[in-house]
């Protein structure tokens, strides 16, 4: 989506906020998660809650911004939002609960670690475990700012969570690849064998451990 579009539609992807306000919840946060589909490193979730003058046109999908617009994004989030907050589950309960259940409970973390109570949730086709009015989008990191905005937080989050993991296992890419199984990956995997940070439920390194 060209970034003239997305400026344009800006207002339009406040409309699930603007219904959860006017029906009597004041509060709204947005919720996304990233990393369900690496084969190593914790899956993250972002609750964001963007105040009312919000006006950073170019919030969107972090999967359609290129890193350095999406970088300069994240900086002005972090500026404007009113609150922000990130759950992590880390691959050994991944590999315990499966990725749906993980992604869930970073969810309620995340919700869990705002300053500020929300009194809604607007989430990415998903429910979480809370006794909150909460509102299932599904593409909800393209049609709601509050979404779009946890998105973006999450990524940069979790990006700098597998740097990290790069330095205490060089070799696998991670600073690249963030866990997503690549080429590089999985010639690591064969070469080195398997991280505590890889998924072990997940192909292909549970193949490894037949």
């Amino acid at each position: 989506m060209k970034i003239a579009d997305i400026r344009a539609d800006f207002p339009a992807r406040f409309q699930f906020e603007n219904e959860l306000k006017t029906a009597g919840f004041p509060i709204v946060a947005g919720i996304d998660e990233v990393g369900r589909g690496c084969v190593a490193g914790p899956v993250i979730a972002c609750a964001c809650i963007l105040p009312a003058d919000f006006s950073l046109a170019e919030t969107f999908d972090s999967k359609s911004l290129t890193k350095t617009r999406r970088l300069a994004i994240e900086a002005e989030l972090k500026k404007s939002v009113l609150d922000f907050a990130f759950g992590e589950v880390s691959a050994a309960e991944i590999d315990r609960i499966n990725i749906y259940q993980a992604a869930r409970q970073a969810m309620k973390k995340a919700v869990l670690a705002l300053h500020t109570e929300p009194s809604a949730l607007v989430i990415d086709a998903m429910s979480v475990d809370l006794p909150l009015k909460q509102v299932k989008i599904i593409h909800g990191d393209r049609l709601s700012n509050s979404i779009a905005a946890a998105s973006i937080l999450a990524k940069g989050h979790r990006d700098r969570i597998m740097a990290k993991m790069a330095e205490k296992y060089p070799g696998y890419g991670f600073e690249r690849n963030v866990g997503y199984l690549t080429k590089e990956g999985k010639k690591a995997l064969l070469e080195y064998g398997i991280t505590p940070i890889h998924r072990k439920s997940f192909a292909p390194v549970s193949n490894l451990l037949k």
